[in-house]
């Protein structure tokens, strides 16, 4: 009883002070799944990319994240709501920048987290037909993940972040068991380090590489979402973002190299080729350098990778529909959240629903759960991040050339954002170019999926634009974090420094 008055009295919001730095940074190193980066990822991407000099490629992304996160984290210690990056375009460029982003981050979200779908339940379904000769459709798999993840989403957010704990120290811990194996042994001709090297880095097709790089570092940029519920999230926030950046990026680099030392650089793109599946790289040398048990724990670990990334997705989507909702850019039903676990429990059972539609579509068609679901619709999602990124840079920038004396500094404010800005575009360029070699898709179907962000930003556009006509104190509050129970700005004491524009203004 204690908690639902409490609850009400706050005025219908996320649950503040609930997770810390390390809950924040476990939610989004599992949402971009490791162990499913290095095991499922990276094979493919050194066999049509940049082969033994991925690990470089990777160093290269990892840089660009890092200019990135420099004036991301700087804005969101003015900009704490779980907006994320609607938050930051509707702060930094207008309401109607706002909308747009909010369209795309509500398609990518979800796209990113209902493709899931498919690589689990292809995953779980080897897993037991493999061990427990046990065969069921993948669809059952992902259905059984579905009402899981419901579950979990539906409940307070830390008891995710325990969960998530768990999973990803066992992926980590796995692999870095296999690493230490090769180095010790000193791998196939020796540690050496040529990956490292001019020629390995720019050798094959370093733009493919890059485009699988950066895909496998999706979900870290989440760690703002998680704003109003941070303790402290003026130095959460920032730390939890470098920390998953500096994260992923080491374990991803070591790793890799690790793996290229294992088969030895000379012979891995022969070695790939003649692979009948990639995939299985990382557990060929498991056996060989350590043996069949760790290669069967990293088979099971493979499996929870991907339920960690369905959660922290789906927790993701859940608070874009909750603020999406109590700013009214969504139904105001999606503002609301549980009055007990104060958790954005309507947002959590439209993803829900949403991801079981999806699943049920594809099982009906007799889809390929890998190549129609999880490989396109992922990569549309991969796709909608990265322009919002590239958005948010932009939005840094216009935001902090409003203030004469911001926290951060001039590196921070203005150079890094305006270098991770033109990356970011390039990136993004490519990846649309590329988008073929990126999902398997062909004919209309490269031009078509693509064009879902776009047309998902226009939308968004058109109803910003609508609002504004319509509401134009509401759409002046846009990304403040107000909360249409109580009418007063959430999150951060600094939020009352934010410019807000005259009603009806851009």
């Amino acid at each position: 009883m204690a908690d639902l008055m409490a609850h009400r009295l706050q005025g219908n919001r996320l649950r503040e002070g609930a997770v810390g730095t390390g809950a924040v940074t476990f939610f989004v190193v599992s949402a971009a799944g490791p162990l499913v980066a290095i095991a499922g990822g990276f094979p493919i991407a050194m066999l049509l990319g940049d082969g033994p000099g991925l690990p470089a490629m990777l160093l290269s992304c990892t840089a660009i994240l890092l200019l990135f996160a420099a004036g991301y984290t700087a804005m969101a210690r003015y900009v704490v709501t779980a907006g994320g990056f609607y938050a930051f375009a509707a702060r930094g460029l207008g309401g109607i920048a706002g909308g747009t982003a909010a369209a795309i981050a509500v398609v990518a979200y979800n796209a990113m987290q209902v493709g899931i779908y498919g690589m689990f339940g292809a995953a779980a379904g080897a897993l037991l037909r493999q061990y427990a000769g046990i065969e069921f459709p993948w669809y059952g798999y992902a259905l059984l993940a579905a009402a899981s993840v419901a579950v979990l989403g539906y409940r307070q957010v830390d008891l995710s972040a325990k969960i998530l704990a768990v999973l990803v120290s066992g992926e980590y811990l796995a692999v870095l068991i296999l690493d230490v194996a090769i180095l010790l042994s000193g791998g196939a001709h020796g540690v050496t380090f040529q990956s490292f090297t001019p020629a390995a880095a720019l050798g094959g097709s370093p733009s493919i590489a890059l485009l699988f790089c950066f895909a496998a570092f999706m979900g870290f940029e989440a760690t703002t979402i998680y704003g109003e519920e941070a303790r402290d999230p003026e130095r959460t926030i920032p730390r939890a973002t470098y920390l998953a950046v500096l994260l992923i990026g080491g374990f991803y680099v070591f790793s890799l190299w690790c793996l290229v030392v294992g088969s030895g650089a000379g012979g891995l793109l022969a070695h790939l080729k003649a692979m009948p599946d990639p995939t299985r790289f990382l557990f060929e040398l498991a056996d060989q350098y350590v043996g069949p048990w760790l290669s069967a724990i990293m088979s099971i670990l493979f499996v929870t990778s991907v339920f960690a990334g369905l959660l922290a997705f789906h927790n993701a989507a859940a608070r874009y529909f909750y603020v999406l909702g109590r700013d009214g850019l969504l139904p105001r039903r999606l503002g609301r959240t549980h009055a007990r676990h104060a958790s954005p429990h309507v947002g959590s059972m439209v993803q829900s629903a949403i991801a079981v539609v999806v699943v049920a579509v594809y099982a009906a068609l007799g889809a390929n759960p890998l190549i129609t679901l999880f490989a396109c619709v992922t990569n549309v999602g991969t796709l909608g991040v990265i322009a919002l990124m590239a958005l948010a840079s932009v939005a840094v920038l216009a935001f902090f050339s409003r203030r004469d004396a911001p926290i951060g500094g001039l590196v921070r404010t203005r150079i890094a954002p305006a270098l991770a800005a033109a990356a970011l575009l390039v990136i993004l360029a490519l990846a649309v170019v590329h988008f073929d070699v990126l999902t398997g898709s062909k004919g209309m179907l490269r031009i078509v999926l693509p064009s879902l962000i776009l047309a998902a930003g226009c939308l968004g556009a058109l109803g910003a634009w609508r609002l504004r006509k319509t509401d134009p104190v509401r759409y002046g509050q846009l990304g403040l974090g107000i909360s249409a129970a109580s009418g007063e700005p959430s999150g951060s004491p600094m939020d009352g420094a934010i410019d807000l524009p005259t009603p009806g203004g851009g």
